[in-house]
């Protein structure tokens, strides 16, 4: 994020920002109404401890009748374990609503981001994300339980207090407030620019969590190219611009922490100089002065604490509108508000009519006006060369994005009209990036489809090859395959996929170049398994090799985000000289995989 955007927040007030977190709280306000409650009851017996003071001094001490201390003394001492009390109690009752509000807040924004569609994750930073969805939560968390309500308990304390010291000496109540009002408006002046360097802060935080989740997933190649260092000195950088927004925070703070100290000294020392004289004339008691101070004393945390306080609500402000910017993004791939049904044997005819896609925010249309129609059962090859708009075109299908102009439909049916789940269960897609989680074999195989067997699994295991790697595995399908499944070599973890892919016997199969990080050998037994998956079901296949394009009935030529020609590869490498071209292509490619 940039400096301007965390110059914008400034002009909203915080507490305007903060009231978005109502709905959330709502369910649990009355545990909180309960725990500040607590926190202000104990505060005022707090309070009251230097009154009962002054009757000590006033009275048994000043006339001698000691036979009334006791009474005084217990009253003291039961004020005492009535604050302890209460603040032990005040704990115990906000430790659950403010957890509460965290998980529901950190569950609203994973669904949310599950539904948002590639292209945001395409814009966002991963450790933006993260630092959002688990930092900028905790960061609210800590304020509904604590800042929250000692910002009305302290400001509350420092009134009555105020009127303590009104009612004791009016002119010592006027000294206090003296030195109190411009504490309140340098409070302000503070936390506004404190704000600021809040927000820069927390984003800093999301850009370094950004590079040290990069260079994690990268190190091997990192390692491999010897950009270690390189990776090391960006780092250093970005950690630097954090180490210096939060150092201007720690400026801000330490400026207010002066006034917040030395104010209420001030304050103190002026009760002293004029109690002190009241006293000698005879016109302020000695139990009265130490009342006063002992109240003021007792009012040094409440006014100490407001700009702490007002930090901490400037730290929450900013971490909502973080987590807003979030869940405020709209999800333009969304559920039918009157979903169609598909029949129960689905047929898996695919059609694409005048498709038109453009990604948010780019400079044109990606493709223009795509008509293809794949006949059920029949298996069409995509070619093109890098920009053509292959994979766009396959995104399509699942709805992982949704079509600018024109439609997809599976058996008749717009794919916009379906629910995601029925849609997501006949059409199943195999990446050319595999991803797998870290979990069990048979967990990422039967990842779309939960109620898959184990025969199921092993399978689609047997289709994509892969069913004798995974019995060699310590645990064969039950074994962990480790973060992102690095601890697999580049073909097991495709041939996994692949298997994910299958496991649920789609009626349409999207496959995007999901051979590339195979041997030749590996390459060879994959096909000749998929040729036995592909004569039952309807298949798009992403070609980057010539030899994919030969698993295909007909081959659809990409150029420059339309089809310029369709045919049998027979029929096209007899007739059409740019696809003779782009298959050469190909094939140099391939040649230059096996040498290496």
């Amino acid at each position: 994020m940039s400096d301007d955007g965390a110059q914008t927040v400034t002009h909203r007030s915080s507490f305007a920002t903060l009231r978005r977190l109502w709905p959330y709280v709502r369910p649990v306000r009355f545990d909180l109404y309960a725990s500040l409650a607590a926190a202000l009851v104990a505060m005022l017996a707090g309070l009251a401890i230097p009154l009962v003071i002054q009757q000590i001094i006033d009275g048994p001490v000043a006339h001698h009748e000691l036979w009334k201390l006791p009474w005084l003394v217990t009253l003291v001492l039961v004020l005492g374990v009535i604050e302890a009390g209460l603040f032990y109690l005040r704990r115990r009752l906000n430790v659950r609503p403010s957890t509460t509000v965290e998980m529901r807040l950190r569950e609203d924004v994973y669904h949310h981001l599950q539904r948002l569609p590639v292209a945001f994750h395409d814009r966002w930073q991963t450790g933006q994300l993260l630092s959002r969805a688990v930092n900028d939560l905790s960061t609210l968390r800590r304020f509904i339980a604590f800042a929250a309500i000692f910002l009305v308990v302290n400001s509350t304390v420092l009134v009555v207090g105020v009127g303590v010291l009104l009612t004791l000496s009016p002119l010592l109540g006027l000294i206090v407030i003296a030195c109190g009002a411009p504490l309140m408006v340098l409070s302000y002046l503070f936390e506004t620019k404190y704000k600021i360097y809040a927000r820069r802060a927390q984003d800093l935080q999301g850009d370094l969590a950004s590079t040290v989740e990069e260079s994690v997933l990268g190190i091997r190649v990192l390692k491999a190219f010897g950009r270690g260092p390189d990776m090391t000195r960006s780092f250093l950088v970005q950690a630097r611009s954090l180490r210096g927004a939060e150092l201007n925070k720690v400026r801000v703070m330490a400026a207010l922490w002066a006034v917040l100290v030395s104010l209420p000294e001030l304050a103190i020392a002026g009760e002293v100089a004029v109690g002190g004289i009241g006293i000698a004339d005879g016109t302020l008691t000695v139990g009265t002065l130490v009342a006063a101070i002992t109240v003021s004393t007792f009012l040094r945390w409440p006014f100490d604490s407001i700009g702490w306080l007002l930090a901490e609500t400037n730290m929450a402000a900013s971490a909502c509108d973080r987590y807003w910017e979030v869940r405020d993004e709209i999800n333009t791939v969304v559920e039918p508000e009157r979903p169609r049904e598909l029949p129960d044997h689905v047929r898996g005819h695919l059609v694409f009519e005048d498709v038109h896609f453009a990604y948010e925010g780019g400079t044109g249309e990606v493709l223009r006006g795509i008509d293809l129609d794949v006949r059920p059962g029949e298996t069409v090859a995509l070619v093109g060369g890098t920009g053509s708009g292959k994979t766009a075109l396959t995104t399509l299908v699942a709805r992982l994005a949704d079509v600018t102009g024109g439609r997809v439909t599976v058996d008749g049916v717009d794919v916009r009209d379906l629910r995601m789940d029925d849609l997501r269960r006949v059409v199943a897609t195999a990446f050319e990036e595999p991803v797998l989680f870290s979990a069990s074999v048979r967990e990422n195989v039967a990842l779309g489809t939960p109620d898959a067997s184990d025969e199921d699994v092993h399978e689609a295991l047997r289709v994509a090859q892969a069913e004798e790697f995974v019995q060699k595995l310590p645990w064969g399908i039950a074994t962990r395959v480790g973060e992102q499944g690095l601890s697999l070599s580049g073909g097991q973890r495709q041939r996994l996929a692949l298997a994910r892919a299958v496991v649920g016997k789609p009626a349409v199969l999207v496959l995007d170049d999901p051979l590339s990080a195979l041997d030749v050998h590996t390459e060879g037994e994959v096909e000749r398994a998929l040729r036995r998956v592909l004569r039952d079901v309807t298949a798009l296949v992403v070609a980057h090799r010539s030899s994919t394009v030969q698993l295909a009935d007909r081959v659809a030529m990409l150029v420059d985000g339309r089809i310029a020609a369709v045919g049998t590869h027979s029929e096209l490498i007899a007739g059409n000289a740019e696809y003779r071209r782009l298959l050469s292509t190909l094939d140099e490619d391939e040649d230059e995989e096996v040498a290496v």
